[in-house]
């Protein structure tokens, strides 16, 4: 008899519950949660409805493992802004990372950031625990990038935002953008143009 092993069945959960993620970030961000519905996310996952109930249960447990995975992704590439990195190698893969982020999973940006349009009732809490010790965390090495002389000096917490706003934009308004370049998308020019404009830029006010 073929009996599965705690890895492999460790794998097969980590395998699903990966599938369902993906496809549900996919359906938020077209339907928002109250038109997006379980069946819908299993179908684009291509797995059984039950098994969305089996991993997360009620459709809002799910979205809010959507938005707690948007937002542990997006706060893990802040780990190179240390006291000892380089400023400028340390932003420049923050912002690439960032920018490489919504290009290629531009439904996680639309997600949270129509969950934030309507007061981020779901993630308000996450916003100021997680991410604003983070930010704080990380706004503290600036300052002592600055302090040492080593950056311009700027407003090391509105740095983040602008870095946001930057970014984010070509993932949550990627029509309007590409409805003033006129042109159709190409992965292949666009997103690299993109992400050496906004990293030249902030840089350039970063004083590097």
């Amino acid at each position: 008899m073929n009996r599965s092993t705690p890895t492999s069945r460790r794998q097969t959960r980590q395998v699903n519950e990966s599938a369902i993620l993906r496809a549900a970030e996919r359906v938020f961000a077209r339907a928002g949660f109250e038109g997006a519905t379980m069946a819908d996310i299993a179908d684009e996952a291509g797995l059984p409805k039950a098994n969305l109930h089996y991993y997360f249960g009620a459709k809002r447990a799910l979205y809010r493992a959507v938005l707690d995975a948007v937002l542990h992704d997006w706060l893990a590439p802040l780990d190179a802004i240390t006291p000892e990195a380089d400023p400028r190698t340390a932003l420049c893969h923050y912002i690439e990372l960032k920018m490489a982020l919504a290009a290629e999973r531009p439904h996680a940006s639309r997600v949270f950031a129509n969950e934030l349009l309507h007061g981020a009732p779901v993630v308000l809490d996450l916003l100021r625990t997680d991410l604003r010790q983070q930010v704080l965390a990380k706004a503290a090495v600036i300052d002592g990038w600055i302090a040492a002389g080593r950056m311009a000096p700027v407003d090391s917490v509105h740095l983040f935002f602008t870095i946001w706003a930057a970014t984010q934009t070509y993932a949550d308004f990627d029509v309007q953008i590409q409805a003033v370049l006129g042109t159709e998308p190409d992965p292949a020019t666009d997103a690299p143009r993109a992400t050496a404009h906004v990293t030249s830029l902030i840089l350039r006010g970063c004083g590097l």
